[in-house]
């Protein structure tokens, strides 16, 4: 009995011991703003961190929506299940600057994707989105040297990552012939996204070029295009590496995309977290931002870019 009694407690010990030390694990958290493909990619990053971070418990988490009341809402409650740090992709900064002074009054915080400059964000790890809508530009100017009209489809029109890709697309083709008639919002609803490329295809025979400003809307002028019998009549530059995107870049329906690299945000984010709760602050810039590049796909690359981003998404 004695001997039973003994074991039991070493097990209770030992039980307890085990728990204690999962709640000794400091937990980091990267928040998206919507569901989508796009994030499978930075997915994969926060997993190769966690390998490396094994003191560390890493999440990734999506809002039930993609809204920013609901954004703040997640961010509360991870705040309150014992998080010490979040990396998130704002739905909308500048409504959400006190929500997210809140949270960094708590936690560190940090952006990535679409920057909230004006708040207490520790700092930015993302693209330079101004960069890539130049990039995009570049590709129209090339494609379209007779000039022309483009009308483009983004998600959130209000975001910083929407507003500085269509400014630095129109800042590419400006005096180049090639005009940017205007911008289409769909709030992250895929039927809307379709049903806008659709509506233009209808109402605006002008239009020689469309612009696919968030990861899915290029698959979703891919589908419009398709249906109306009109892929390889209008041109189309798109931003991400949707499987869908990277298929018409190889069959020349698309005149390229400009792809970030998700990847290493979710991978180099967590690592720069755990950085920074480790008390190094090295990392951080002077300016707070820390870009990473993006780059040009077109029928000469995007067979390896595609062959490396499956082996990135295998680990």
């Amino acid at each position: 009995m004695k001997q039973w009694i003994f074991a039991a407690c070493a097990a209770a010990i030992a039980l307890n011991a085990g728990a204690a030390m999962a709640q000794e694990k400091k937990q980091l958290a990267f928040v998206v703003n919507a569901a989508s493909d796009f994030w499978k990619l930075a997915e994969a990053g926060v997993k190769k961190a966690q390998a490396e971070l094994p003191d560390y418990e890493l999440q990734f988490k999506y809002p039930a929506q993609g809204t920013a009341a609901l954004q703040n809402a997640l961010m509360d409650d991870l705040v309150a299940a014992g998080t010490d740090a979040i990396m998130i992709s704002s739905v909308d900064p500048k409504t959400s600057i006190d929500a997210f002074n809140r949270i960094a009054a708590q936690v560190p915080l940090f952006t990535t994707d679409s920057d909230a400059p004006d708040s207490n964000r520790i700092a930015y790890l993302g693209s330079s989105n101004t960069d890539a809508g130049v990039q995009a530009g570049e590709i129209a100017v090339k494609a379209l040297a007779g000039g022309g009209k483009c009308m483009g489809f983004v998600g959130f029109l209000g975001a910083d990552n929407a507003k500085e890709r269509i400014a630095g697309f129109r800042q590419a083709v400006d005096g180049k012939g090639i005009e940017l008639v205007d911008v289409r919002g769909d709030d992250v609803d895929f039927a809307r996204a379709r049903s806008n490329v659709d509506d233009v295809l209808a109402a605006n025979p002008e239009i020689n070029c469309m612009v696919g400003f968030y990861s899915y809307n290029p698959p979703k002028i891919y589908e419009a295009l398709q249906a109306a019998g009109k892929l390889g009549q209008i041109t189309v530059i798109a931003f991400d590496e949707d499987p869908v995107t990277l298929g018409a870049v190889r069959e020349g329906s698309f005149a390229g995309t400009v792809v970030q690299q998700p990847f290493e945000w979710g991978y180099q984010g967590m690592k720069l977290m755990a950085k920074y709760l480790e008390g190094d602050k090295s990392s951080i810039p002077e300016n707070k931002l820390i870009i990473v590049p993006t780059k040009v796909i077109d029928k000469a690359n995007v067979d390896q870019f595609e062959a490396d981003l499956k082996k990135a998404i295998n680990g």
